[in-house]
């Protein structure tokens, strides 16, 4: 172990959208179907990208602030009916990772700015519900990254504290909540939200993960 503390690490927070599990391009086509729809413009996709980790209505709220948030929102969402499980897919490894982890007593949960049904609908789909013993959505918390209370939520879910945790994203809000929480903070490099030459803006993180199948490397005890 080359971070202090590392060692001690007995629970992993994982975050769902870019994390876990690839749904860019469903967010990116339901943004522009949504914009398209309400506005008739299109949009950048830099712009949208920089709504990633958000929660959903401040999102809509800033971009369209001429829509009601709830017209927004639904728009959005149509989009993905029917769709939803044919354009998102988890990222390589993510399960034999995972797998690997829960075998050694890992503890691990998800603190996500998505809904409970969708978010259970594509772990349950792909598998992966098996892992995880606690889950954090946008609509059971009333503040949301980077915000560190879903964390903490999803911590005291698990029967955890934050010097033995380990959080896992993708979004500049997953750093920022890791550090307010006091855990050890991973960033996944194959994020779009933060690439490399926007991650000077982002809180520095003890960990850029390469690939899932890295992980169970990393926290070998």
């Amino acid at each position: 172990m080359l971070i202090p503390g590392l060692d001690a690490v007995d629970t992993l927070l994982v975050d769902y959208d870019g994390t876990l599990m690839d749904t860019n391009d469903l967010v990116l086509n339901s943004w522009r179907y949504a914009v398209r729809e309400l506005t008739g413009r299109d949009i950048e996709t830099s712009e949208l990208r920089a709504t990633f980790g958000e929660v959903l209505a401040v999102s809509m709220a800033r971009i369209m602030p001429e829509i009601p948030v709830d017209v927004a929102v639904d728009t959005y969402r149509s989009y993905q009916r029917g769709r939803y499980l044919n354009e998102v897919h988890p990222y390589e490894g993510a399960a034999e990772a995972l797998s690997l982890l829960k075998a050694r007593g890992y503890k691990l949960g998800i603190p996500t700015s998505r809904l409970r049904r969708s978010t259970a609908q594509g772990l349950e789909h792909f598998g992966l519900m098996p892992f995880f013993d606690a889950l954090v959505t946008a609509d059971e918390t009333t503040k949301h990254k980077p915000d560190p209370e879903p964390l903490f939520l999803t911590l005291k879910a698990l029967g955890s504290t934050p010097e033995h945790a380990l959080m896992i994203g993708d979004t500049k809000h997953d750093m920022e909540a890791a550090r307010a929480a006091g855990c050890f903070c991973v960033l996944v490099d194959w994020s779009v939200a933060l690439p490399p030459e926007k991650r000077a803006d982002a809180p520095e993180p003890d960990i850029v993960l390469k690939s899932w199948s890295e992980l169970p490397e990393l926290l070998l005890k």
